[in-house]
Order: C-alpha cells, then sequence, then structure tokens
C-alpha cells in the first residue's frame, strides 16, 4: 500500500491511506469464501477475496484476475452488489495508519476452476495464502476483516462477537 500522506515519525499527526478495491461475495449454503490474509490491516484475518485496480483495469477485470491471483478461480456469473467503506487502523513499522478502505462489491453466483486453498505468495499474489468456504456461524468478528464483518451484516448475518 502507498501512503497518501507522509508525515514526519515524531509528528503527533496520524498517517492516513486510501485504499479502494473489488471484492466479491461467494456464498454456499450458509458458507462465505473467505482468503487467509497475510498483509496490510487485515494480515492475519479472514477477508473477501479481491483487491487493488491495476493501471486501466475496470471493475470487472479486476474481479476476475484477484480472483484467480487469491483463490485460483474465475468467476463467470456475477453482478455489482454494493459499494461502502470502512476505517481500519493498522500498526505498520511502528506507526498508526487510519485506512479508509473503499471497496465495490460483487455477488458472484457461479465460477470456473478449483479453489486453492494453499497458495504461495510471490510477486503476482503477495497477500493471500488461500481461500476456502466457512461457516457464517462458526465465523467470530475478530478473526475478520471489517469489509467482510460490513458485507455480510448487510446480508442479514449476525456475527459472533467472541
Amino acid at each position: 500500500m502507498n501512503i497518501k500522506k507522509i508525515i514526519d515519525k515524531n509528528s503527533n499527526k496520524i498517517k492516513t491511506h486510501t485504499h479502494i478495491g473489488v471484492y466479491g461475495l461467494v456464498m454456499q449454503n450458509d458458507q462465505i469464501l473467505l482468503i487467509d490474509k497475510v498483509t496490510g490491516p487485515y494480515d492475519g484475518k479472514l477477508d473477501l477475496p479481491g483487491g487493488s485496480f491495476e493501471f486501466g483495469e475496470t471493475p470487472e477485470e479486476t474481479l476476475l484476475r484477484e480472483f484467480s491471483e487469491e483463490a485460483g478461480i474465475t468467476p463467470t456469473r456475477y453482478e455489482l452488489y454494493d459499494a461502502d467503506s470502512v476505517i481500519a487502523n493498522w500498526n505498520h513499522n511502528n506507526s498508526l495508519i487510519k485506512v479508509h478502505h473503499i471497496g465495490i462489491f460483487y455477488r458472484i453466483t457461479d465460477y470456473e476452476g478449483t479453489i486453492k486453498e494453499r497458495i504461495k505468495i510471490d510477486a503476482i499474489n503477495d497477500d493471500s495464502k488461500g481461500a476456502k468456504f466457512y461457516k457464517i456461524e462458526n465465523l467470530k468478528k475478530e478473526n475478520l476483516s471489517l469489509t467482510t464483518i460490513l458485507e455480510l451484516e448487510k446480508l442479514g448475518y449476525n456475527i459472533n462477537e467472541e
């Protein structure tokens, strides 16, 4: 992530960063497909597959590329579902960064390929250890990204506090 405002480390001001990404919700039998995140403000959390635009990409192109990189599948049927944002705190290099995370969300109803539960971290895939389906009733807020919580609650799910 590129930091939008660079502020002297000795300053009392908080660093901020705006991140815009495209994400997909794949739901099956009260389960949701999530990735095991390894970087950024959601490091160590379960997150929706998706991510940042590359220069010139449309939201749909970003969705397809990110799903291939992070989950090993390619969405074949999908529709725009939501656009919203959250603000997350990220402790990075001994600094607090407030991240304004803006997401464009798609509902994915069909895909091709096989979900990869384990994916190697490399130059192309730099933030997902793999993807799998999780029972929504077993998820806990402390283990989820804020965007995942936001979208599941919009779908009417109550996520466990502990």
